[in-house]
């Protein structure tokens, strides 16, 4: 048996998707499980322990599926239809697709929610990768994809000298002068590989990061993280269970925008230093909590 699974996203939508792609392993253990999505992930991709193949795809785009049809179409991309459209055209001998969902689901229960109603049980708490000791550096990751979801640079350099030197700045490419202006003295890590990405999440002491990709891979490991919400609901994207602490102050507004939502500027260093201590039992910044709560308006 033959499944294709459309997910042709980023890290973070992969990761919340790893569920409904668990229960697809289970419900059918001798098929082969093909993943369209793009080639980048291959590293995440293997360490689900679901897919068999990564069919190389990104975002909405013709899927080159080889040989037959298959036996199986699972739409885990979206609500269509150019999602549907895309994997109708492979002339699949079953297709599952949302025909309309509930806006309110979190993104992870969306997907389990999709395979149920077609006789495929699935746990939503399935979606860890692995845990290890986490006692490597802390990881703070300045950036996201949309300007919406970018807490200001100059608030996370306050976070990162109260945390001390055992840090490390992280970003991609094209946020290498925001991760050094976010560093300092501390060291950084822009570009690399994706599986270098997790491999050093996943044995931090902590994660402070906005709704990026980075926060999902901190949920897929159990590493203890402070998740920035904006412009949207931690309850739609946010981590649920586990040793993390989302701040939001209720805002909802437009994800795609170029500027740092407001709801998102409403939080302060002071508070995201808080949930720090919280996570690590009150060891925290002791010599600089006075400067840090002061300057924690700025930017």
């Amino acid at each position: 048996m033959n499944i294709l699974v459309l997910r042709a996203l980023g890290l973070g939508d992969l990761l919340t998707a790893v569920p409904a792609l668990r229960a697809l392993r289970r419900a059918y253990p001798g098929a082969t499980i093909t993943l369209a999505a793009p080639a980048w992930l291959s590293d995440a991709v293997s360490r689900i322990q679901a897919v068999d193949h990564l069919l190389p795809t990104e975002g909405l785009v013709p899927i080159d599926w080889p040989g037959s049809p298959p036996d199986l179409a699972v739409n885990l991309h979206g609500i269509g239809p150019q999602s549907t459209q895309l994997l109708a055209k492979v002339c699949p001998a079953r297709l599952i697709a949302h025909q309309q969902w509930n806006p309110d689901r979190h993104e992870v229960d969306r997907w389990c929610d999709l395979l149920a109603r077609n006789g495929i049980p699935a746990d939503a708490s399935d979606l860890h990768l692995g845990a290890t000791g986490h006692r490597g550096p802390a990881v703070v990751h300045p950036g996201a994809s949309h300007g919406s979801r970018r807490w200001p640079g100059e608030r996370y350099a306050e976070v990162v000298r109260a945390l001390g030197p055992d840090v490390v700045v992280t970003g991609d490419a094209s946020e290498k002068e925001l991760v050094k202006r976010v560093a300092g003295s501390v060291p950084t890590r822009i570009g690399g590989s994706v599986g270098g990405l997790l491999d050093l999440i996943a044995a931090a002491r902590l994660v402070v990061c906005g709704d990026t990709g980075v926060a999902h891979v901190a949920t897929a490991y159990r590493t203890p993280s402070v998740v920035l919400f904006g412009p949207v609901s931690p309850g739609h994207w946010g981590p649920r269970t586990g040793p993390h602490r989302a701040l939001w102050h209720g805002r909802t507004g437009d994800t795609f925008a170029d500027r740092p939502d407001p709801g998102l500027l409403a939080i302060t260093v002071d508070e995201v230093l808080t949930a720090v201590a919280d996570l690590q039992g009150g060891e925290l910044w002791q010599h600089n909590a006075s400067q840090s709560s002061a300057r924690a308006t700025s930017g």
